[in-house]
């Protein structure tokens, strides 16, 4: 007896550990895949705001950048605020609003940088004699503060939000084997798993199952139909 329930203990229990896996698998994949479509979303309804105030400010015929905006961090200037590979997203704001110690996003026309998209901290505010205001930028890993001010129509926006590692989550689907590795493994996971509990289900529904005999019923006792012979 005690052999037989050892024997049945050892076929359930690579049962077990099966079943464990597959539930671990389906709760990671179904991870990854809100995770990618909340990010989905989130850019869905920067898109729709970005085009929706471009096509407002085409209209009236105002040149100005784009309501919201993201950029990835390449350069450590900026570190621990913000990391290599962080993404920022900026949002257009007007100049009054701007001041000391904010995170903005502009074109520099520092000697280091120019032409490029830099994200450095407002660490200096100073109005010019004809009423133009200039702003002194520094990174916070810097030694020192850039050599050229920026005037407001450099500045692309105010850093609102910061997303950690974002970037390399960017590459990695840029790339072909990454976009089938996060993306379409995962679905075709999800759906062979529902296909496979779908037909499991039907299986059970179709294949009649034995009725036992009523407790209640009395069965009478069957009647001897041999012959006998005197």
């Amino acid at each position: 007896m005690g052999d037989k329930m050892s024997a049945t203990q050892e076929k359930q229990k690579p049962q077990s550990i099966f079943s464990y896996i597959k539930s671990a698998l389906h709760f990671i994949t179904t991870v990854i895949m809100y995770t990618v479509l909340l990010m989905l979303i989130f850019v869905a309804i920067l898109f729709v705001l970005y085009f929706l105030d471009q096509k407002k400010n085409i209209d009236s015929g105002k040149n100005v950048p784009p309501l919201f905006n993201a950029y990835v961090i390449v350069s450590p200037s900026m570190v621990p605020t913000i990391k290599v590979e962080d993404a920022v997203v900026v949002k257009r704001v007007e100049e009054k609003n701007l001041k000391k110690g904010d995170i903005i996003t502009f074109n520099s026309t520092d000697y280091r940088y120019s032409g490029i998209t830099v994200t450095h901290r407002i660490v200096g505010v100073e109005k010019t004699s004809d009423g133009q205001t200039l702003y002194t930028t520094k990174g916070d890993n810097n030694n020192t503060p850039d050599s050229s001010r920026i005037t407001y129509d450099s500045i692309y926006g105010k850093v609102i939000m910061r997303i950690p590692k974002i970037g390399y989550l960017q590459y990695f689907l840029t790339q072909s084997y990454g976009w089938i590795i996060a993306v379409v493994i995962p679905c075709l996971g999800i759906i062979i798993y529902d296909i496979i509990k779908l037909v499991r289900t039907i299986k059970r529904s179709v294949v009649p199952r034995r009725k036992k005999p009523s407790k209640n019923v009395i069965q009478t006792p069957r009647k001897d139909k041999r012959v006998r012979f005197r």
